[in-house]
């Protein structure tokens, strides 16, 4: 028994070592025909341009929320005003709209500034692409840090908004609709 265990652990590390001779990998060459690769300057002002739309596009979701924040602060002071007459304790959701407020009015100037950096889109041309890649550099990251400033003057005080509104409608439930006779 023993001198069959050690023949099938022998044979085990042959078969093992020949597999790990194999090549994994296969190679070929490219044919005539076949595309040049990308020079890595191309490389990079693709990434350039990828970045500067997803700004682009970030800063128009932000201006959009700004555009609806005080629509939004309305509806809330409404439901606040309503339960507020109702005797519910709405001090959570107060506290978290004074906040909102506050980082709206922070955020806002730094929003605004971003609006000279989109309309002088230096490096770049009026549909996005690089025509100075160093310049187009130097965009993207200001751009970058303004929407940065951002988000920390917010600080997660909508998400904070959001959340507190969510717990006071669970634990003040709107009550069942009753059918008209």
């Amino acid at each position: 028994m023993n001198k069959l265990f050690k023949k099938t652990i022998l044979l085990a590390l042959i078969a093992a070592l020949s597999v790990a001779t194999l090549p994994f990998v296969s190679v070929t060459a490219a044919s005539a025909d076949d595309p040049a690769p990308p020079p890595q300057e191309q490389i990079r002002t693709g990434k350039l341009e990828q970045i500067w739309a997803r700004q682009q596009r970030l800063y128009e979701k932000i201006g959009n929320g700004f555009d609806r924040a005080d629509e939004f602060t309305a509806r809330v002071k409404k439901l606040i005003d309503r339960a507020r007459e109702n005797g519910k304790d709405v001090s959570a959701v107060q506290a978290a709209l004074d906040a909102f407020e506050a980082a709206l009015k922070e955020a806002h100037p730094i929003y605004e500034s971003c609006k000279g950096i989109i309309n002088s889109h230096q490096g770049f041309d009026s549909n996005g692409k690089v025509t100075d890649p160093e310049k187009a550099r130097e965009t993207v990251r200001a751009m970058g840090e303004k929407l940065k400033e951002i988000k920390a003057a917010m600080n997660g005080t909508g998400r904070a908004l959001r959340d507190a509104i969510k717990a006071f409608r669970e634990a003040n439930p709107r009550p069942p609709k009753t059918p008209a006779p």
